[in-house]
């Protein structure tokens, strides 16, 4: 018999959602900074089995919006959880039990089964953990509680083990060599994304929006035109740099890693453009693929 289901990741930011993604799929699928709200899409990830198919999905962290862009990104966080065949519900060491109760309150009355896994513990002892363990059983009387450290890959083979067992028998939803339900360009983006969000401060990576216009392959190179959007004409200074020299340096870490990413020489030319106000336009919101708008 085969089995197939969603396997939906939720949770805070910055709890590591993503690490965790990226090493149940055993592909970088989603992109990883220090930074909270690094994830702005919903992300599927799909592994394959003989018997099995295990569609993961990597979402934005929980937070309350105070623009439409986060209301957008609530929205993949809380579709992710009606959707689900199983839910993993991701927290760490560091994190206060109270932190978007909530939220919390709606996984609780979710019917798919939830996992609580707890991330990071390769930051705390072994005493802390099992207090941990005991207040989260407290929270979450119903849920399977799974200690992990997603950088190390550490009982990542027993959540997998946890996660077939309660997959439903189905057949796949997607081809059996599927890696993610986003199309090349998707990664391209996020790649420079992940390099603007890694070489500037502040506010300016959360007021970037990155757009490929063309991208064209042939046997030896693929060319790609990318358009960085910002809010405004200082930000523009700032992501260019003094006679480009921030500009470049971001185009030169993106193109090395699309070229890996791809297994093939990458031609990279990127741009700046404004785009005033663009995460409180809805039309814009649309344009730049946040399907709730």
């Amino acid at each position: 018999m085969h089995k197939s289901g969603f396997v939906n990741i939720v949770g805070n930011p910055n709890v590591g959602k993503s690490t965790l993604m990226n090493a149940l799929v055993g592909e970088k699928i989603s992109i990883i900074t220090s930074k909270a709200q690094t994830t702005r899409h919903r992300i599927m990830g799909i592994v394959n089995g003989e018997d099995f198919q295990i569609v993961y999905s990597d979402t934005p962290g929980v937070l309350k919006p105070n623009y439409k862009l986060q209301e957008s990104m609530l929205n993949f966080s809380t579709g992710a959880l009606t959707d689900a065949d199983i839910i993993l519900y991701v927290t760490d060491v560091v994190e206060s039990f109270d932190k978007n109760q909530s939220f919390l309150e709606k996984v609780k009355k979710q019917s798919a089964p939830v996992m609580l896994i707890i991330n990071k513990i390769d930051l705390t002892n072994q005493e802390k953990l099992i207090e941990l363990v005991e207040k989260w059983k407290e929270v979450l009387p119903d849920t399977e509680i799974i200690p992990i450290s997603a950088t190390n890959n550490f009982n990542l083979d027993h959540l997998l083990k946890r996660i077939k067992a309660q997959l439903p028998d189905s057949p796949p939803f997607f081809e059996k060599d599927a890696l993610t339900d986003k199309p090349a360009r998707f990664f391209v983006t996020e790649i420079i994304r992940e390099k603007i969000l890694t070489n500037y401060d502040k506010e300016v990576p959360y007021s970037v929006e990155v757009v490929v216009e063309s991208f064209k392959e042939d046997k030896k190179m693929i060319h790609i035109n990318a358009v960085i959007y910002v809010e405004r004409d200082s930000q523009k200074g700032i992501i260019i740099g003094q006679g480009g020299k921030m500009l470049k340096k971001v185009g030169t870490e993106a193109r090395k890693d699309i070229e890996s990413f791809f297994d093939k020489k990458v031609f990279l030319e990127l741009y700046v453009k404004v785009e005033k106000d663009w995460r409180n336009k809805e039309n814009k919101l649309k344009d730049f693929g946040y399907q709730n708008y």
